[in-house]
């Protein structure tokens, strides 16, 4: 098994379990203050990416054009992400039945750090991208049948381009070394040696999950600047 949306998702899980034993409610905030870092860096590159290329305004449809992931091939074959729009205009509504990174929140039996992640994952990246676009999720599959992201104030027309640009589309390996990084450099700057010590203890459930290859890959991204665009 190589990188995908599972092992992108056992990093937060597996820092969510780490920061509220050893923290506590203190863990909690971080992991939410850490989710919502990670996250804004992603939306920012998005919107360097526009700007550079010329986009009038950072509008949503120009957001979903410079999203930076895609299904992976193992998520596609088993159909492990379905979603629906409800609405276009005035606000864009949609509406996920399944999504694996629910599925691997369920697998490992952590509800409340999957309903964390997700309520504040997307919204943050749409923050990042433009703040002045207003992002709502109001529920997560984590405790609801399924969940309902509303982007406010769309007003799109049927025809209305989102076509995703592929050349902008990272691999599972870079969007996993981005969220360990990203979690790891939270948790040290919150809580010193122990964080440090934290982030080691993670990285190290990472590799017997996974196996030394993968843990190593994601160390070799420790000097990378996630808050640029390539």
């Amino acid at each position: 098994m190589g990188f995908n949306e599972m092992s992108h998702a056992f990093i937060a899980a597996r820092y969510y379990v780490r920061l509220t034993e050893t923290f506590g409610e203190r863990g909690r905030k971080a992991f939410i203050h850490a989710t919502q870092y990670y996250a804004e860096q992603r939306g920012r590159r998005m919107a360097q990416r526009a700007i550079r290329d010329g986009a009038k305004e950072l509008t949503y449809d120009v957001y979903c054009q410079y999203g930076e992931w895609v299904n992976s091939d193992e998520v596609k074959a088993a159909n492990g992400h379905q979603s629906e729009v409800l609405s276009i205009n005035p606000d864009f509504v949609l509406k996920v039945n399944a999504c694996p990174w629910h599925a691997q929140f369920k697998k490992m039996g952590l509800v409340e750090a999957g309903h964390e992640y997700c309520k504040h994952l997307d919204n943050s990246i749409c923050r990042g991208f433009n703040p002045y676009l207003v992002y709502e999720v109001s529920q997560t599959l984590h405790k609801s049948p399924y969940c309902l992201h509303t982007i406010r104030n769309v007003n799109f027309t049927p025809d209305v381009d989102r076509t995703k640009k592929m050349q902008y589309v990272h691999n599972f390996e870079y969007h996993c070394a981005h969220s360990y990084w990203a979690y790891n450099e939270v948790t040290a700057a919150i809580f010193g040696s122990e964080g440090e010590q934290l982030n080691a203890q993670v990285l190290k459930d990472f590799e017997e999950e996974y196996g030394k290859e993968m843990a190593e890959a994601l160390a070799k991204y420790r000097y990378t600047n996630f808050n640029v665009c390539d």
